[in-house]
């Protein structure tokens, strides 16, 4: 499954969950350099829906707040969560 993430890189504390227009939030601690946010965003992601770091892949959007990112088997709370 796809679906549009927006990341807010240097956030306090991380947190899946938010909407913003049709796209997830995910707040990350790590700053946007050298794709440490971008491993944050996998991390984040692989921990909020059980699934494993190397199955979230970012597929577009690598360099910027807006991504597309691919799970293979999409849990039930993704689901709800991007049904808002």
């Amino acid at each position: 499954m796809r679906f549009a993430v927006r990341v807010k890189p240097g956030a306090r504390r991380e947190a899946v969950g938010g909407r913003h227009g049709d796209a997830l939030v995910v707040a990350v601690a790590a700053p946007p350099v050298d794709g440490k946010a971008n491993e944050a965003v996998r991390r984040a992601l692989a921990t909020a829906f059980g699934v494993r770091r190397q199955d979230v892949v970012i597929v577009a959007g690598d360099r910027g707040r807006d991504k597309v990112v691919e799970l293979p088997d999409a849990p039930e709370r993704l689901r709800e969560l991007l049904r808002g």
